[in-house]
């Protein structure tokens, strides 16, 4: 039987849970439709979920159709949980973006749907809720076209709206036709003529929807099951089925990791060929291309570009019917749980590197130091906040040894709250959050380079380093480049030097990271390995790669110091749909809050203004809007881009490493450190 992995993505509170428990019972997989309000339902499993009503991990769970067997993944919804979307995305054949019929198209629908498009994931929409008061048809098709501004086909039309009858009446209005043709010449001209027959109108939609060109609408309810059948049907006709060649080389990719009850770790990985067997051995890791070192972020991790590992699987379970078996074979396009790896991260590659593992949307901008209660072990926590960073590759973990604090990087309160009832519910620890703080970053001002030599003073080391440090465009990530020949020293030292330059950048003059430049060693120079008659290796005499590490830092620093380094944060794109009489009353505020509008539309009596935000303003944006707009505006915002720091003075961060600005403190420091 064919497979479709198949992703349920929404707007928090869209029904997007509550829809996939009707999908397993329509399947015949559970005698009865759980409920979200009821914490039964299969998918969320975890106690935090049920309490508060909302999906934080993504979870999988497959139930059979006639010709296909369905792995679905419902996701998240609510925006602080991005990253828990994120890593599905590559593994999904298709996806059901759902609606609420009564919210409409709201700032969540808008970012999943550019990212479906973007990635040309096929996508069928079902607007849910017909059955509520409020709930609309034409309002919400005029929304979603214009609002998402994808080509639309409507798959009927939906009956006694806003009640209990409501109903979904299945039909291809004569609009679809008008669609489809708009991406088929020889539609077009058989349409032209007047002899469309309808199995080749459907053919055309379901060509037309794996190819991501349109998108079909259904109308239904997930709480009476209204358009859900209609919906299942669609799923089985219109979406493509996994590929992947069963006798190709092993090639999977790990999306989700989770601890066991006795600690090991647990991979979630879709194979795309070959096949995995239990007590095979695998090699898994980064599967992008080898070439330079990686940089370790939060601390953790291999390090190495195109770093891999070689571990046994123990243990398979596949998902089937609603529950997954144990197996000893997962083969391509299944979805398989894998034990065993014991070093595994999300996005890694298992056999041959397949498709890469990339960051869809924005990292997070917030950031806030945990705070220990009473009784809680400072060990412990940094070990939890370790694993569930683990499971979170968005979330970024950092320690302060010198202040004995630890930081977390989110992406919002909702998520603070989260995170602070799982140290309490799964690991007994405690704690509170400091007020949360938007992370910024840097970027060199111009081009700085400096030099110490081996053997002068004040060089304390036996190495020689110079480096010179080059802006490089937003995103480009940081360039390691050699104008020095690299048989000059052993590759162990230029590895060394690599390295650390990677790591000091995480902290530049004012203790923020610089993601984006360019640095070249100029000069390097080493004292050869020295021993003396009848004795072993003499380090007093002979460099080390602990000289090369010890000495970078300075270096680097004094060329950033010599360049120049900008603070730049994060800014939101914004868009406020709100009462036209209202947009003048919102300009003031904006400025105050140093926003700029950038356009301003009137559609009758709705108006909408656009613009951008600084992150850190954000919050208040949200609270201030509804007493300006009589309580009618909404507020779409998202991360866009760093802009220059232009208002007030610098945000400074307190630095975490032995600080190369302060170069007798880092001595002390350093000198310190190899003494203990």
């Amino acid at each position: 039987m064919h497979l479709l992995n198949l992703g349920i993505l929404a707007h928090v509170d869209a029904g997007k849970t509550s829809l996939t428990e009707r999908l397993l019972h329509a399947a015949g997989v559970t005698d009865e439709v759980g409920s979200v309000d009821a914490g039964s339902t299969r998918t969320d499993t975890l106690a935090l979920e049920r309490q508060r009503g909302i999906t934080i991990k993504s979870a999988v769970v497959s139930f059979p159709l006639d010709s296909v067997t369905v792995n679905l993944i419902d996701t998240p919804g609510h925006p602080d949980f991005i990253a828990e979307v994120e890593r599905v995305l590559g593994v999904l054949d298709g996806a059901v973006l759902v609606v609420s019929a009564v919210e409409g198209v709201q700032a969540q629908t808008r970012v999943l749907m550019r990212t479906l498009r973007r990635l040309r994931i096929p996508t069928l929409v079902f607007v849910n809720k017909i059955d509520r008061r409020g709930a609309r048809e034409e309002a919400v098709l005029h929304d979603l076209a214009r609002r998402l501004a994808v080509p639309l086909v409507p798959m009927g039309t939906a009956a006694a709206l806003g009640t209990r009858e409501a109903r979904f009446v299945p039909c291809l209005l004569p609009s679809a036709l008008d669609t489809l043709a708009d991406h088929d010449d020889d539609l077009l001209r058989a349409y032209v003529a007047g002899d469309v027959p309808d199995i080749r109108l459907h053919a055309a939609l379901a060509t037309q929807t794996r190819q991501c060109l349109v998108h079909p609408v259904y109308f239904g309810s997930a709480i009476t099951g209204a358009g859900v059948p209609e919906l299942i049907a669609g799923i089985e006709r219109l979406l493509p089925t996994a590929s992947g060649d069963p006798d190709g080389p092993l090639s999977g990719t790990v999306f989700k990791v989770e601890r066991g009850p006795a600690g090991e770790k647990i991979a979630y990985a879709r194979i795309f060929s070959g096949a995995l067997h239990v007590r095979e051995r695998v090699l898994f890791g980064d599967g992008r291309e080898a070439g330079g070192a990686g940089r370790k972020e939060g601390g953790q991790g291999r390090e190495g570009k195109g770093a891999r590992e070689e571990g046994r699987i123990t243990a398979l379970t596949v998902f089937d019917n609603g529950t997954d078996l144990r197996q000893d074979r997962a083969g391509a396009g299944r979805i398989a749980k894998v034990w065993g790896l014991g070093g595994v991260r999300i996005g890694d590659a298992i056999g041959a590197p397949g498709r890469a593992y990339e960051h869809h949307f924005a990292p997070p901008t917030l950031e806030t130091v945990v705070v220990p209660g009473a009784g809680t072990d400072r060990r412990s926590l940094h070990l939890a906040l370790t694993q569930l960073a683990e499971q979170d590759p968005l979330i970024g973990v950092r320690h302060d040894e010198l202040r004995g604090e630890t930081s977390v990087s989110l992406y919002g309160e909702v998520q603070k709250e989260v995170v602070q009832a799982t140290l309490a519910d799964e690991y007994g620890l405690d704690v509170t959050f400091r007020e949360t703080t938007t992370l910024c970053i840097e970027r060199p001002a111009g081009a700085g380079q400096a030099v110490e030599f081996n053997k002068k003073d004040p060089n304390p080391f036996l190495a020689t380093v110079g480096l010179r440090v080059d802006p490089a465009p937003p995103g480009s990530g940081v360039r390691f480049r050699l104008e020095v020949e690299l048989g000059s020293m052993p590759f162990a030292f230029f590895k060394a030097v690599e390295d650390t330059v990677r790591e000091t950048l995480g902290q530049g003059l004012h203790g923020w990271r610089i993601p984006d430049c360019t640095v070249t060693m100029t000069h390097s120079g080493y004292s050869p390995r020295q021993s003396h008659a009848h004795q072993g290796f003499d380090k007093s005499m002979s460099s080390t790669g602990y000289d090369f590490r010890c000495l970078t830092p300075l270096v680097l620093t004094e060329a950033l110091r010599r360049a120049g380094t900008q603070v730049y944060e994060p800014m939101h794109r914004f868009r406020i749909e709100a009462p036209a009489d209202t947009l003048g009353a919102l300009l003031p505020m904006l400025a105050r809050l140093g926003a700029v509008a950038e356009s301003t539309e009137a559609h009758g009596q709705e108006g909408v203004l656009e613009g951008v935000v600084p992150a850190a303003r954000v919050h208040e944006l949200g609270q201030r809007l509804p007493g300006l707009t009589r309580g009618e505006g909404e507020l779409e915002s998202a991360f866009d881009h760093y802009a220059p720091v232009t208002r007030g003075p610098l945000p400074e961060r307190p630095r975490t490493d032995h600080n190369p600005l302060d170069r007798k403190e880092y001595l002390l420091n350093v000198t310190r450190r190899v003494g203990d």
